[in-house]
């Protein structure tokens, strides 16, 4: 589901792989280059792989740039994307750059395992854990309206985004769990829908009731509430969480005890998956009529 996950000719060895590329959303491009790399690795981490074995890096230089801002920020970029992938214990060893209007930055990550955390094995009963808030896209959009008003926001945003999800993964391996996505381009509510229509098991209800949320960010939201959808569950991310399925409240409690590891009074809580009493042909998502936001 996040991973392209291929049986290799070496009997019980796996070749795991993801790709993905990051529109510029921040101001400072070495930042970009970070949060590109830690979006990236997150579809990686999602399947409680922790070790990437490589990384190729997709690169586009901006054709509206002189050649003087071409060289700064294509450099930056490079930079911020090579120093992520080393803090994240891998390498960039190769890739490919193009000319476009927009200066993009992404790449493939590339693992090869014995065993990974699949996304479809979620039980009646698991708790469901999230390891960020909600709201980036919002943040960011906000900003470039009103950078005053939207700054606390902004930057809870940016270190958000650039911070990798390497430890969460880390924590589903330690606590058992039994299936993840990250949380990106369609929303808390969106991915949680398609990591229900993934289940082996078709008669699950995901149940979201409360959920983190950047301040002032629901605000923001309702002023236009048609645009963003964040109280809807589908407002995108960039380089959000891991949505977490745990195999009990002991579990979840303890995977959540774990918060020197996480940023903004995380991880936290956020639902359960019950059996459904309706006869279905898939297993579902939904948000809990009486949902809750924990504003951090």
């Amino acid at each position: 589901m996040d991973c392209s996950v291929c049986e290799t000719s070496i009997p019980g060895v796996f070749l795991v792989q993801t790709v993905d590329f990051f529109y510029p959303l921040v101001q400072d491009p070495y930042e970009q280059g970070e949060i590109a790399a830690a979006n990236v690795l997150s579809d990686m981490y999602a399947c409680g792989i922790t070790k990437c074995d490589n990384m190729l890096m997709c690169l586009s230089v901006s054709t509206n740039m002189s050649k003087t801002e071409q060289d700064i920020v294509t450099q930056e970029m490079i930079r911020g994307f090579l120093d992520q992938a080393k803090r994240a214990g891998t390498k960039v060893t190769g890739g490919q750059t193009v000319l476009n209007p927009a200066p993009i930055i992404g790449g493939v990550a590339t693992a090869i395992v014995q065993d990974c955390i699949r996304p479809e094995n979620a039980q009646d009963g698991d708790i469901l854990v999230l390891t960020k808030p909600l709201g980036t896209q919002v943040a960011v959009n906000f900003f470039e309206q009103d950078p005053l008003a939207a700054n606390e926001a902004y930057e809870k945003a940016r270190l958000s985004m650039k911070t990798l999800n390497r430890r969460a993964a880390e924590l589903m391996v330690k606590y058992n769990a039994h299936a993840a996505t990250d949380i990106t381009g369609f929303g808390i509510l969106g991915h949680t829908q398609n990591l229900a229509l993934h289940q082996k098991l078709k008669n699950l209800e995901f149940r979201l009731q409360q959920l983190p949320v950047f301040k002032g960010m629901l605000q923001i939201d309702a002023r236009n509430p048609n645009l963003f959808k964040l109280a809807q569950g589908f407002s995108a991310e960039t380089s959000g969480g891991l949505l977490i399925s745990l195999p009990s409240e002991e579990a979840a409690q303890q995977f959540c005890a774990e918060k020197d590891s996480f940023l903004f009074g995380g991880p936290w809580i956020v639902g359960s998956v019950i059996q459904s009493s309706c006869s279905q042909s898939a297993s579902t998502a939904s948000l809990a009529p009486n949902l809750t936001w924990i504003e951090c």
